[in-house]
């Protein structure tokens, strides 16, 4: 394909179809979804020139070939057709919108297939295009891309945000077995922000967040910085309009004041770099104002108060000429303590390598520098685009490909143990946090995790088996708990027990989406039953404070699965019992299916206690836990908290966390009490006040072996005046009867002055 100049949209067309012609006569040109739009009448704005393929033409006609070229132009000319007389909201026609997003891809030299594919990107969703016909005309790989891009709006949702969860989930899923997906995603996503000011408030708003909320960390994830950047400073001008303007028109002042200062380093540097005998490629760059807004809100500085808002970017030739132009720019200024970063020995998870310094230059002022060798640069720019496998067809794929598809291969481990799409999108936003920590293997192998990530996020990133059976961590050679943070640099060994299983605990403090999809995986599946059993006493209970026989007729069993997107009663049950579904939730929905007025029928706040108490014993299993807190034990009067996808946990009922949860979510919340039958032993900690004086431990100790208790952990904290000293046990009783009577008999120690059930 060459056009001239003056190829336009409509110059590149064959006669229409009958198809195209019908479809034309009632022309209403349907909306992109969350692109920038089209309208279904006259569009309010005259049209703004017609779009033309010359300047696609001139960069692709750089990289693909002749035979490339032509099929390229048959993309064009039918993507050109089906939008015939379909127009954006500026007034442009359609056409543009896929032109424009092809030229993008063309920046980071797709191969010809991807080209096809943005340029017909929008035919399935808009026009009603089937698959099988692009895999006629185009062949499969293209109508896989296009398939994958297209939204699915024929299949009817429950609710906006349970559809745009599964557009979601299907561009990703697309996205794991062929990365282009998302890039010309990516790049249609970038049009759009770029040509949203014909949008409404409201929905400028909705899609800029969006962007910043899913698009954004995707694009740093993939090392596309200049998108990555280019996408956060337009969500911004979107999402806070006026902030923007404020900021753009102080930045814009300030260049005026700072041009001296920056062209004084400008030429300092490349007078010390050149006397080095250092070839390098120096430029000043701005932070966007994104970058300066984030500082500003999070040290909460004035604009005045941004000294950085200027940095340098140096490209030099060779690996190691990047550590010897750092000491030559150490030579000129003094580095900041505590402010360099050796992002090429360890690189960024999305590939990114540089050494960043920040340095004290003229007048007192913090400078930052990025040094860089130029196949650095173009990494950082273009991310995973800049070592594109399709174009070469290389057959050893980079570090970056080889990562990114490690990545991309755990967007499809995650989808295999995630219940629904709204789960599964959270799982993937956490994995998308841009800052990662680095920690080592015993081995020494690193291993990147999103910041806040904790050993059992570790453990999983190794393998799920693994994570399943930790039981144990050590950091940097000391014993440490499963849920500590991980920090740059920490060595990490994960102890394992084949008998071990996951906690519903851990769901409290894992950051990675792998670890937590692994984690509700297992607590669906390896304990079905016992959440299965839970749910079933749960609904059967609420189902009797409605009046309704528990055991319901078939046809209202179906409309119930029907409605509630469930495959079996026996889903529903899971659901209920690990906390996912509410009880008296549910039987409401089953009172207006049978007939009553369950929708106008308030949640009473209190509507737990008034239904008989669910019974327990305390070997449930992992759907049924005792607090932490308070460490209920039999005897005690208990209630219990439903949690999402934790199943059920008791509380002692004067626990005072339990108390500021229950404020929160009173729905939560259910009547339990203790069973009967209760064939194991419970912890419970004591605290023991004693004098500082020889074998007071020992002593003590004994007499909890002869009061029938066992000893699971004890601890010592050292009074201050070295007067009383206080004694820490977690022990394991039967009931609050063989508590009282431990409790008396190691009062009667010598040496002992108090001792206490303790509770946090």
């Amino acid at each position: 394909m060459s056009p001239t100049p003056a190829d336009t949209t409509s110059a590149a067309l064959p006669p229409l179809a009958p198809r195209q012609a019908a479809k034309l006569q009632g022309a209403s040109a349907s909306g992109a979804g969350t692109s920038t739009g089209t309208t279904s009448a006259t569009p309010p704005a005259p049209a703004l020139g017609v779009a033309s393929v010359s300047h696609l033409a001139d960069k692709l006609a750089e990289y693909l070939s002749p035979a490339d070229l032509k099929k390229v132009k048959e993309a064009y000319r039918f993507s050109d057709e089906m939008h015939l007389g379909q127009m954006r909201r500026s007034g442009e026609p359609y056409i543009s919108h896929p032109i424009a997003v092809a030229e993008i891809c063309a920046d980071w030299k797709l191969d010809a297939q991807a080209i096809m594919a943005a340029l017909l990107h929008d035919v399935m969703e808009d026009q009603d295009v089937k698959k099988e016909e692009l895999i006629e005309r185009f062949g499969a790989p293209v109508a896989h891309l296009v398939d994958g891009l297209s939204k699915l709006e024929k299949i009817e949702f429950q609710s906006q945000i349970e559809a745009q969860a599964e557009n979601f989930r299907k561009m990703l899923l697309a996205m794991a077995s062929d990365v282009r997906v998302i890039l010309i995603k990516l790049a249609d996503r970038l049009h759009n922000m770029r040509t949203l000011d014909f949008m409404t408030a409201a929905k400028k708003r909705r899609i800029a967040s969006e962007t910043m909320e899913v698009y954004v960390p995707i694009a740093h994830r993939l090392g596309l910085n200049n998108i990555y950047h280019e996408l956060q400073d337009l969500s911004f001008s979107h999402l806070y309009p006026m902030r923007y303007r404020t900021l753009a028109k102080a930045v814009k002042a300030a260049r005026g004041n700072r041009r001296e200062v920056v062209n004084k380093i400008m030429e300092a540097v490349k007078s010390t770099l050149s006397m080095a005998e250092l070839e390098a490629d120096v430029t000043g760059r701005e932070k966007t104002l994104y970058d300066i807004y984030k500082k500003m809100r999070s040290k909460h500085l004035s604009f005045s108060q941004v000294l950085d808002v200027y940095g340098f970017r140096v490209v030099v030739g060779s690996f190691a000429d990047c550590y010897v132009t750092l000491g030559t720019l150490h030579s000129l200024y003094k580095p900041m303590p505590g402010k360099f970063k050796d992002y090429i020995a360890i690189r960024k998870l999305n590939g990114y390598q540089s050494l960043h310094t920040t340095v004290i230059g003229p007048y007192g002022t913090p400078v930052e520098f990025q040094i860089r060798t130029q196949e650095m640069h173009r990494t950082a720019e273009s991310g995973v685009a800049a070592h594109w496998l399709y174009k070469s067809g290389e057959s050893n794929p980079s570090d970056l490909q080889q990562r990114t598809h490690a990545w991309l291969q755990s967007l499809l481990d995650i989808q295999q143990q995630t219940g629904d799409s709204a789960e599964f999108l959270e799982h993937v936003k956490v994995d998308l946090f841009p800052d990662s920590v680095y920690v080592f293997t015993p081995k020494s192998k690193i291993i990147a995790l999103p910041r806040g990530a904790t050993a059992i996020d570790f453990a999983y990133s190794i393998h799920t088996g693994i994570g399943d059976q930790t039981v144990a961590v050590k950091i940097n050679n000391e014993t440490s708990p499963l849920r500590t943070e991980l920090h740059n640099g920490d060595i990490v060994e994960i102890i394992t027990d084949s008998s071990s299983r996951p906690s519903p605990t851990w769901l409290s403090f894992v950051r990675t989406g792998k670890a937590r999809s692994a984690i509700r995986h297992h607590l669906r599946t390896i304990n079905l039953p016992e959440s299965i059993a839970l749910g079933q006493q749960l609904l059967s209970q609420a189902l009797q404070s409605l009046n309704i026989d528990a055991d319901l007729p078939a046809p209202l069993v179906e409309r119930l699965l029907n409605e509630s997107s469930a495959n079996s009663m026996d889903e529903l049950y899971a659901d209920i019992g690990i906390g996912k579904r509410m009880a008296t939730l549910v039987a409401r929905h089953i009172f207006g299916l049978i007939g009553g007025e369950a929708a106008s029928m308030p949640v009473e706040h209190n509507s737990g206690s008034e239904l008989d108490p669910v019974t327990i014993c305390g070997s449930e299993g992992v759907s049924v836990q005792l607090a932490p807190c308070c460490l209920p034990i039999p005897g005690d009067q208990i209630i219990g908290q439903l949690r999402r996808d934790q199943g059920l946990l008791v509380h002692t009922s004067d626990c005072s966390q339990a108390k500021r949860q229950r404020a929160k979510e009173p729905d939560r919340w259910i009547a339990v009490r203790w069973g009967t039958e209760l064939n194991r032993r419970f912890d419970c900690r004591i605290k023991v006040l004693i004098n500082s004086e020889r074998g007071i431990l020992a002593r003590v100790a004994a007499e909890i072996g002869e009061s029938d208790a066992n000893i699971i952990y004890v601890g010592m904290d050292e009074d201050k005046d070295n007067v009383l000293d206080q004694l820490r046990f977690t022990v394991q009783v039967k009931d609050r009867v063989h508590l009282a009577a431990l409790l008396r008999n190691v009062r009667r120690v010598a040496g002992v002055n108090r001792i206490l059930r303790e509770r946090n």
